[in-house]
C-alpha cells in the first residue's frame, strides 16, 4: 500500500500533521521507534520514570556521542567527545507513542513577537548565528489558539509588560493553585514585579473524552494516567485512529530515507520489532523525531542525489542545534521559622504553582554586561515549581557532615529531618541558547547502535551571552525568593544543556543557501519532505519549545493538507 502521508515520529511535532491529514481523509501512516502504552500502562513509579527511565532506550542499545570544549594551556578550545554509555548521559527523552509529550511538565507560555525578530530588534551578537524566522507572531498565533483547544490548555490571561497579544483566553480556567502561589503574588507585588499564572497543557475538567487533572504531584518526567496531560497521543492520535485514516506501526525504528534522482523522498526503510528491516511508501514524507535524531536520520539517508544526507547538499543539516538558556535556583522554609498556618500550606501535596517572571522578557538596563549599545537585550522566563522526587531529596542523607557512611539511626535521624523541617521552593529559568558555529550534529565516525548504524555526535557548545542572560534572571529569582523569607539560597547557571529541551538542526528560512526548510518547513532540495519538530526552529525563545512545536506542526498540517486535497 502507498500511504499519502508518512510521519517518522509521534509527539508534538507528529501528532497534528496526523490529526489533520486523518480526518481530512488522507491515508496516514506513523512510524515510532518505541512502543504504544496508554494511561493503564503509567504509573507514579519514581524508580521507573527518573532512576531506571524506563520510557527511553537502553544506552548500552542506542546512544550519542557528546563533544564538549576546554581551552588548554595554549589557550584554544580542544574537542572531546565521549559516548553516553559511558557518561550515563541521557539525550532521549521519551520514545513511546506520542514521544516526550507524554513526560513534559506542561507550561505552555507562547513565544512574543520579538522572538520572530532577534536580529532586527537587537542586531548581531559576535559569534552567534542569528536571524528573523521567515513567519511572524501573527501568523503563528491562530494555530497557538489551536493548540489550546485540541491539545487542551488551562490558564488564565492576566495583563502584564510582555503579555503577547492573543485572539482569546484559554478555553479551559486555571488548575487550582498550590496555596504557596499567593506567597509568590504577594511578594512579587511587594518588588513590583508581575507574578503571573502559568497556562498548563492540562485539562482542568474533563473534556474530549479525557479526564481532568487528579493533581497527584507526580507530572514531570511521569506519563499521565488520567489523559488530562495534552500528550500527542492522548489529545490527537487516539482521535485520529479512530477515523479509520490513521496507521500506527510502533517498534519501527526508521534508519534511512530513500530518495529519487530528482530528490524526492519514495520510502521509508525502518526495523521492526523483530529486527527485520521493513519499508512503507508515500507519497509525502513528514519527519519529526526531535532535533537531534531528525538531523541523525536525514544525514544517514544518503543517495546519489545527496550524497552528504538528505536535503544536505547546501551543508546546513544539523547545523545551528540550539537548547534552551538559563539554570535554576532554590531556597529553604524552614518549618522552625513559620506559623502553623504557614507550615500547613507549605507541606500541601498536589496543586501546582503555576506562577512565572516574564517582566526582564526584554532586559532594559544599561549596566547588564549583555546588552547591545541601547542598553537592551533578550531576556526569558522564571517559572517557579515545587520537585516531587523523594527518592533524589532523600539522595545524601546516607552520609554525615564528613561525607562518612551512617545507617540504622542516624540514617533514620537523617531523613527525618530531611523531610520534616524545611521544603524547598525553586525555580527555572528559561532563556535563549543562541545558535553558534559550536553547537550542531553529525554522525559519529567510530559509534554505532544495536543496528550498526552510526549514532548522533552532538557538539555543545554555548554562547557567552546565553549564561550572562541566565545569571541576570537568576539574581531577579533569588531576589523574589529572599523577599518571601527563603532561607540558603542559591542559583545555579552553566552552559550545560537540558535535554529535554532541544531544537534547530533543520532551520527554516527563505534563504536556501542559509536554511534547510521553507517557510511551510518543506524542504528546499525536496519537494515532498517536511520537518515538523523543533528542528525547524532558527532561535528558540526563552519559554520551553513543546507549545511552539504544536502550533507550527498544525500550521504546517493545514498546508499540506490544502496541497493534498489539491493534488
Amino acid at each position: 500500500m502507498t500511504y499519502d502521508i508518512c510521519v517518522v515520529g509521534s509527539g508534538a511535532g507528529a501528532s497534528p500533521i496526523a490529526y489533520i491529514l486523518a480526518k481530512a481523509g488522507a491515508k496516514v501512516v506513523v512510524l515510532e521507534k518505541g512502543p504504544w502504552l496508554t494511561e493503564d500502562d503509567f504509573y507514579k513509579d519514581e524508580l521507573a520514570a527518573n532512576i531506571r527511565d524506563s520510557y527511553n532506550p537502553k544506552l548500552s542499545d542506542e546512544q550519542h556521542v557528546i563533544e564538549e570544549g576546554h581551552v588548554e594551556d595554549d589557550g584554544q578550545t580542544h574537542w572531546h567527545k565521549e559516548a553516553t554509555s559511558e557518561s550515563d548521559w541521557s539525550f532521549w527523552n521519551g520514545n513511546v507513542v506520542g514521544g516526550s509529550s507524554n513526560f513534559m511538565s506542561g507550561y505552555f507560555h507562547r513565544l512574543k513577537p520579538v522572538d520572530f525578530k532577534l536580529k532586527s530588534t537587537f542586531g548581531d551578537i559576535e559569534g552567534a548565528n542569528i536571524v528573523d524566522w521567515p513567519i511572524s507572531y501573527d501568523e503563528l498565533e491562530p494555530f497557538y489558539a489551536q493548540v489550546d483547544k485540541q491539545v487542551g490548555v488551562s490558564g488564565k490571561v492576566v495583563e502584564h509588560p510582555y503579555q503577547e497579544p492573543r485572539s482569546a483566553d484559554f478555553p479551559y480556567p486555571p488548575l487550582i493553585d498550590h496555596p504557596v502561589a499567593q506567597w509568590i503574588d504577594t511578594a512579587a507585588e511587594k518588588l513590583g514585579f508581575h507574578s503571573i499564572p502559568v497556562p498548563r497543557a492540562i485539562l482542568s475538567r474533563p473534556d474530549m473524552g479525557r479526564q481532568s487533572c487528579e493533581y497527584s504531584g507526580y507530572c514531570s518526567r511521569y506519563g499521565c494516567s488520567s489523559g488530562a496531560k495534552g500528550s500527542g497521543r492522548a489529545a490527537l492520535l487516539n482521535h485520529a485512529v479512530a477515523t479509520g485514516n490513521l496507521t500506527i506501526i510502533p517498534n519501527a525504528k526508521v534508519f534511512h530515507l530513500a530518495s529519487d534522482d530528482s530528490g524526492a523522498v519514495t520510502a521509508a526503510h525502518y526495523y521492526d520489532q523483530a529486527g527485520r528491516k521493513q519499508l512503507v511508501n508515500a507519497r509525502t514524507f513528514v519527519v519529526a523525531c526531535q532535533a537531534v535524531e531528525t538531523s541523525r536520520l536525514l544525514l544517514q539517508s544518503k543517495s546519489k542525489f545527496f550524497p552528504n544526507g538528505l536535503a544536505n547538499n547546501n551543508g546546513q543539516v544539523g547545523k545551528n542545534l540550539v537548547f534552551s538558556g538559563g539554570g535554576t535556583g532554590r531556597g529553604d522554609f524552614i518549618f522552625s521559622d513559620l506559623t502553623p498556618e504557614q507550615q500547613q500550606a507549605l507541606k500541601s501535596d498536589g496543586p501546582f504553582l503555576n506562577r512565572a517572571l516574564q517582566d526582564w522578557y526584554q532586559i532594559d538596563d544599561k549596566t547588564f554586561n549583555g546588552a547591545n549599545k541601547a542598553g537592551k537585550a533578550k531576556g526569558g522566563t522564571i517559572d517557579f515549581l515545587f520537585f516531587r522526587n523523594p527518592i533524589s531529596r532523600a539522595s545524601g542523607s546516607q552520609y554525615d557532615e564528613d561525607g562518612a557512611l551512617v545507617w540504622g539511626e542516624a540514617l533514620k535521624k537523617n531523613l527525618f529531618e530531611e523531610f520534616t523541617s524545611y521544603k524547598t521552593l525553586r525555580f527555572e529559568v528559561f532563556n535563549d541558547w543562541l545558535p553558534t558555529d559550536d553547537c550542531f550534529v553529525e554522525l559519529d565516525d567510530e559509534v554505532t547502535d544495536k543496528w550498526g548504524d552510526p549514532v548522533a555526535k552532538i557538539r555543545i557548545g554555548a554562547h557567552e551571552q546565553d549564561v550572562l542572560v541566565g545569571e541576570y534572571l537568576a539574581e531577579k529569582g533569588a531576589q523574589l525568593l529572599e523577599k518571601m523569607g527563603a532561607k540558603n539560597i542559591s542559583t545555579s547557571v552553566s552552559q550545560y544543556p537540558p535535554t529535554n529541551l532541544m531544537a534547530g538542526g533543520c532551520r527554516f528560512g527563505n534563504d536556501p543557501k542559509t536554511s534547510v526548510l521553507n517557510k511551510y518547513c518543506r524542504a528546499h532540495e525536496s519537494n515532498n519532505l517536511y520537518v515538523t519538530d523543533g528542528s525547524f526552529m532558527p532561535t528558540g525563545g526563552s519559554v520551553p519549545h513543546t507549545y511552539t512545536i504544536y502550533a507550527n506542526a498544525f500550521r504546517v498540517a493545514e498546508h499540506i493538507k490544502q496541497k493534498w486535497q489539491g493534488d
